[in-house]
């Protein structure tokens, strides 16, 4: 037998037509939203577009590389890669207090949670850049003050994601705790942390890929690594050295992705 056709009824035909509608609205307020930000900035395409040339010239002077300079390169980044690595351990270890207070499920006293949720978002309205420039000032040149503006932006990304991740955990567990009467230390230790340990190694994994480009350009404000030698380099317009660096970099940072993201796969 052959199926009756249906077709749709006058509100379903509203129903789309309405999200019809909100769809060309919400394209047009994106574009009206672009175009106003074009205006504001004093943006133009066509700039954008004649640059290009510009930007071809720039890459003729970068090709080939100054594979000799390579030599130079490897003590700095060897640096840029051990602030990362100590900055994100020390991130990582701030970032659990930061965490479990700022849980709504683990502390429910809005007048705890609520505070420490707002320092951690004022600590990640601060870039790395300006915190390593902070740090030069009080701590002079050198890579100790990248380390600890790495560890206080680490903090500040690690915490957010953890207590999020906090707060979607199987509630069942906690209850269990709650029940047999454990205390709030046996509470988290025993139901929190099993719970949320493969995610929160997950986030300081991905810390660790963030800063080790982030630690790459903390040397243009003295802060160490292989940031003083880009400086040094486009200070004197030496794009060949430049594009050595970049490569150089690049594999470094391939090879954090490519280990970070095996790792977080057998975690998750």
């Amino acid at each position: 037998m052959r199926k009756a056709l249906t077709y749709p009824s006058h509100t379903e035909l509203s129903s789309m037509s309405m999200r019809k509608k909100k769809h060309v609205w919400t394209a047009l307020f994106l574009i009206l939203l672009f175009a106003w930000s074009l205006w504001q900035t004093e943006s133009s395409l066509l700039d954008f577009v004649n640059g290009f040339s510009n930007m071809f010239d720039l890459l003729i002077q970068m090709v080939p590389p100054n594979w000799a300079y390579f030599d130079n390169v490897v003590p700095p980044m060897l640096d840029t890669i051990r602030m990362a690595l100590l900055g994100t351990t020390i991130g990582a270890i701030l970032a659990i207090p930061f965490a479990l207070l700022s849980a709504s499920n683990v502390f429910k006293n809005k007048a705890l949670y609520y505070p420490i949720r707002f320092i951690l978002n004022l600590i990640r309205t601060v870039p790395e850049l300006l915190l390593a420039a902070i740090f030069v000032a009080i701590l002079g040149l050198g890579p100790l003050p990248g380390i600890f503006a790495l560890g206080i932006f680490s903090m500040g990304i690690i915490a957010k994601l953890t207590y999020e991740a906090t707060e979607g955990i199987d509630p069942g567990p906690l209850e269990a705790m709650t029940a047999v009467g454990a205390n709030k230390i046996q509470w988290v230790v025993y139901s929190v942390v099993p719970q949320v340990m493969p995610y929160y190694i997950s986030f300081v994994l991905y810390a660790l890929e963030i800063n080790v480009r982030a630690a790459a350009i903390l040397g243009l404000v003295g802060a160490g690594g292989i940031g003083e030698y880009y400086d040094k380099t486009l200070g004197f317009l030496e794009y060949d050295k430049v594009s050595t660096i970049i490569i150089c970099t690049l594999l470094v940072v391939l090879a954090i992705d490519y280990v970070s993201m095996k790792l977080r796969e057998k975690l998750l």
